[in-house]
């Protein structure tokens, strides 16, 4: 029988979904010093091969997020969120299960495409916080999902590059230990946040696609433009994981250990930024200010990180790029106000299409000019090219904001 939440289990549940969260994250951190190197293993230590493999892994795993994300959604909606956020982990695990014993890039090309078929717990979560939230307390809420990223990220980079250098699959089992672990945890523990009598009435393939899922967005007023806001800050962070790591360790010369150590670091500023910054900026000058806020210096910490010739000054940009901690709390507070409890699945499906669509192209994006950067260095010197885009795409991100996130309106009430 499928437990609901109530009363005092609210922050036993808000606590599992942090967990979640941080479990999730932790394992995107611990992949992030070592998959690239992995592949770079498996091509015979070719930099450009390597980057032209993750692409295909990145874009693949996107295209599955892109296509499965609103059906998850939408189930979550129609049947709840519980047993869309545990078959997400259980399948986070087998994927880390198929990079730990891959003979081969195959192997590995398998286990990311299932993992995008199921990857949907953190915007699952996303909308199990909205669940439980009253609406002027949801971007403390999504606060405490970017601390959780935050957490993830300053354990997972470190802990992937020290267990790296025992053994280049421990990271992978060590992952999946965890996510089958914490699936066991969920599975007796977390409750039910959307009640029978608040979810769709019945599951509609026509809303489950991603066009149907999409059309959402300009469904509700000012949803369209919010969204695009998300789409251009998904697109330009998605330079982290497609480039960073062999990035850092093509311009400075830095280990996969020395790059765990920088992305802690990375991920202690943007905890910093959740725990001390982010309610005391929401409630100063509100979801708008605080969006805005993030967005001006995600440009701005791209900018130095594209620029900066010495690892030194590379650092220095760390803590205004944590500020980038701002915009998901403000995004998805004005997001969510804008549609009704039982659409809240679809709007994280819906978000996750997009984000999907980030994925497909942010690899192909950003990796084919560093492959080409990388190959013309001698004569270009700008190995940089690629931040430079996301900067770009970040300064319009904040351009769009400006003109297109307004104040949030009153919640809308089912009918």
């Amino acid at each position: 029988m499928t437990k609901q939440i109530t009363g005092g289990r609210r922050q036993a549940a808000l606590g599992f979904i942090f967990v979640t969260a941080i479990m999730d994250v932790l394992s995107l951190g611990v992949m992030i010093p070592v998959l690239p190197n992995l592949v770079k293993s498996f091509g015979g230590g070719d930099t450009a091969a390597a980057a032209d493999w993750v692409v295909l892994f990145a874009t693949t795993w996107g295209v599955m997020q892109f296509f499965c994300s609103p059906v998850l959604g939408l189930m979550s909606d129609r049947f709840g969120r519980r047993p869309v956020i545990l078959t997400s982990i259980f399948g986070l695990g087998v994927d880390f299960l198929f990079m730990a014993f891959a003979p081969n890039l195959w192997w590995l090309f398998v286990g990311r495409v299932f993992n995008g078929m199921t990857a949907a717990s953190f915007s699952t979560a996303s909308a199990y916080i909205a669940d439980v939230t009253s609406p002027e307390n949801r971007a403390k809420g999504f606060g405490l999902m970017g601390a959780a990223f935050g957490v993830g990220f300053t354990f997972g980079p470190a802990l992937g590059g020290w267990l790296w250098t025992f053994d280049h699959r421990a990271p992978f089992l060590v992952c999946a230990a965890l996510a089958l672990c914490n699936w066991l945890y969920g599975f007796f523990i977390l409750p039910e946040s959307l009640p029978p009598e608040r979810r769709q009435p019945r599951f509609d393939w026509k809303k489950a696609n991603p066009v149907g899922s999409l059309q959402l967005l300009r469904k509700h007023p000012g949803l369209l433009g919010l969204a695009g806001v998300g789409f251009l800050f998904q697109l330009a962070h998605n330079v982290l994981p497609s480039v960073f790591v062999l990035y850092m360790g093509f311009r400075y010369g830095w280990s996969p250990a020395t790059i765990g150590l920088t992305l802690m670091a990375s991920g202690v500023s943007g905890i910093i930024v959740q725990a001390l910054v982010v309610g005391r900026v929401v409630k100063a000058v509100g979801e708008r200010g605080a969006l805005l806020i993030g967005l001006v210096s995600g440009f701005a910490g791209f900018m130095i990180y594209a620029l900066a010739p010495t690892g030194f000054l590379y650092l220095c940009g760390l803590p205004i790029f944590a500020l980038t901690g701002l915009i998901q709390p403000g995004l998805q507070g004005l997001m969510t106000r804008r549609v009704l409890p039982n659409e809240q699945g679809q709007l994280q499906g819906a978000n996750s299409a997009m984000m999907g669509i980030a994925s497909i192209l942010g690899p192909t994006l950003f990796l084919m000019p560093f492959a080409f950067a990388v190959r013309h260095d001698a004569t270009l010197h700008m190995p940089g090219l690629p931040v430079l885009i996301a900067a770009a795409l970040m300064l319009g991100a904040a351009i769009l904001g400006y003109a297109k996130a307004r104040p949030a309106v009153p919640e809308p009430q089912a009918a």
